[in-house]
């Protein structure tokens, strides 16, 4: 039988690439920079210049069979939409080029390990909680985390001990935690396995994460961060301290919110304190990670990874100029107040990521769900969330000075057109909840559908929420109490999205029988 030439695939840096193409334009311009290398980007152009013939999965066969696919999404994006194979390494038991770009990006961000996450930062979340405890075992958080982190818990079967975050009196927005409540939770929970910290919250908000973090060490606990929107830390000038610069032990970043890449790709990060523990991880990461890795989504942290590692101090300099302008233009306005560090202090609320364009709207008498549907439905602009009190303008890498001038003139004109006497904050985006069951037991329990509005005293079995941003106002396993039952009928009237419910118009509730 003649032998196959394919059977041997040659690493990229043993084929010369062609002129001027992707393969040695970095390279070129930092020969002696690890971080230029894109191995994972490399091998799949490599992969598209051979045109093998695949009698293998996708069905598609590189965007041939579907025409209609082809045509919208592009021949060089359906090229390398392939199953793993040994050219392309398999992001289950990576190997060889998906190991190099994970060792890369773990370098790049200061971790020991670095994991690409297909499955969305939720999967990264989990595999954190499911890695640090056992059935049973307490974990240390806010209650203002996002839905995954409590899916998570049913997952683990953990006990959630949570930490009231502060609220703003006068943004009615929940904070960060303050060290000194997450002492005394340590102190009353010494046998926690972990301490979870948002970082930064939705709002941009940032906790003492250096010293939550030397706390939980003296305990002998854990610390991971829900990262999801900060990735840009470790690149930009005057922002929060970086995750794995505050020592923390695993960190789940969603690359795509904030950093560039694809919807849906992220990087779980670890750090020295789990160095032992590193293979564990995997297999955890492994129980939900699909075995169908999309290779689009991993050479878009790859290729996002690079850009970063190389030039996101420039990037993110020139963002934060951007953040600064908005902000500035925002607060010149009148009657919107667009906060900043100066609203910081120093404890539950200990720094803050400033390329968030949280925008208080009270003050113009509209709530920022009002103000958020007005610029998506009248000025085509659209920002991240409303909620009750505020709007949240995400300023990143694709923004540019013109996009930011017509927010601006959009503002000034809804200011005009809808403006009002100043609203009351009638209710903040936290409710303190009562927890009375295990998230885990309420979950699988057998339950009672009933109409919302009478369920009060009864035992949530599942969560609602406003969405964006996804944070539970009521989970699994907390009484649902009057202040609950009003805070989510008067987020609906402001014109919420209630999501996370079996009825999905959220009039109705699970509840523990």
């Amino acid at each position: 039988m003649q032998k196959n030439p394919n059977n041997h695939f040659p690493h990229p840096d043993s084929v010369p690439p062609e002129k001027g193409s992707l393969l040695n334009q970095y390279r070129d311009l930092y020969p002696n920079n690890p971080q230029a290398k894109a191995p994972l980007a490399e091998i799949l152009q490599l992969h598209r210049e051979k045109q093998i013939i695949h009698f293998d999965v996708p069905g598609h066969k590189q965007g041939k069979g579907n025409p209609d696919l082809t045509d919208f999404l592009g021949e060089k994006a359906l090229s390398i939409d392939v199953g793993s194979m040994k050219m392309v390494d398999n992001l289950i038991q990576p190997v060889s080029v998906i190991k190099e770009a994970e060792e890369l990006a773990a370098a790049a961000f200061s971790a020991h390990d670095a994991f690409f996450m297909v499955n969305g930062t939720t999967s990264a979340i989990q595999a954190m909680i499911m890695s640090s405890l056992n059935p049973g075992d307490e974990l240390i958080l806010p209650r203002n985390v996002h839905r995954s982190i409590i899916n998570g818990l049913i997952l683990a079967h953990a006990k959630p001990v949570y930490v009231n975050p502060g609220v703003h009196a006068e943004l009615g927005i929940p904070l960060g935690m303050s060290a000194a409540d997450v002492e005394q939770a340590i102190k009353d929970h010494p046998h926690a396995k972990a301490v979870l910290v948002n970082h930064p919250t939705y709002y941009g908000i940032c906790s003492n994460l250096k010293e939550i973090t030397r706390l939980a060490h003296q305990a002998n606990m854990l610390v991971l961060v829900d990262g999801a929107h900060g990735t840009h830390f470790q690149f930009g000038h005057n922002y929060p301290i970086s995750a794995m610069e505050a020592g923390v032990d695993m960190a789940a970043h969603s690359v795509h919110k904030t950093g560039g890449s694809l919807t849906q790709s992220s990087i779980l990060l670890l750090g020295e304190g789990v160095r032992d523990k590193v293979s564990y991880i995997r297999q955890v990461v492994n129980l939900t990670q699909t075995t169908s890795a999309s290779y689009l989504l991993m050479v878009s942290l790859d290729l996002t990874r690079r850009m970063l590692a190389l030039r996101g101090k420039e990037i993110f300099e020139r963002v934060s100029r951007l953040a600064d302008y908005a902000r500035d233009e925002v607060n010149k306005i009148g009657g919107y107040y667009a906060f900043s560090k100066e609203a910081a202090d120093g404890d539950a609320f200990f720094d803050f990521d400033p390329t968030k364009l949280s925008v208080h709207t009270r003050y113009i008498g509209l709530t920022g769900q009002e103000v958020h549907d007005h610029l998506r439905d009248e000025y085509n602009i659209l920002p991240e969330f409303g909620d009750l009190s505020n709007f949240l303008a995400i300023i990143s890498i694709g923004d540019s000075p013109a996009a930011i001038d017509k927010l601006i003139a959009a503002l000034k004109d809804i200011k005009e057109r809808y403006g009002k006497k100043k609203a009351d904050l009638l209710a903040s985006e936290y409710v303190e909840p009562e927890v009375v069951m295990m998230p885990t037991e309420a979950f699988y329990s057998k339950t009672d559908h009933v109409p919302l509005l009478k369920a009060e005293g009864r035992i949530a079995a599942e969560s609602i929420m406003a969405y964006p941003p996804g944070i539970p106002i009521l989970a699994p396993g907390e009484r649902v109490t009057g202040e609950v039952i009003d805070y989510i009928e008067y987020a609906r009237i402001n014109g919420s999205l209630l999501t996370g419910t079996k009825d999905p118009r959220a009039k109705n509730l699970l509840v523990v029988r």
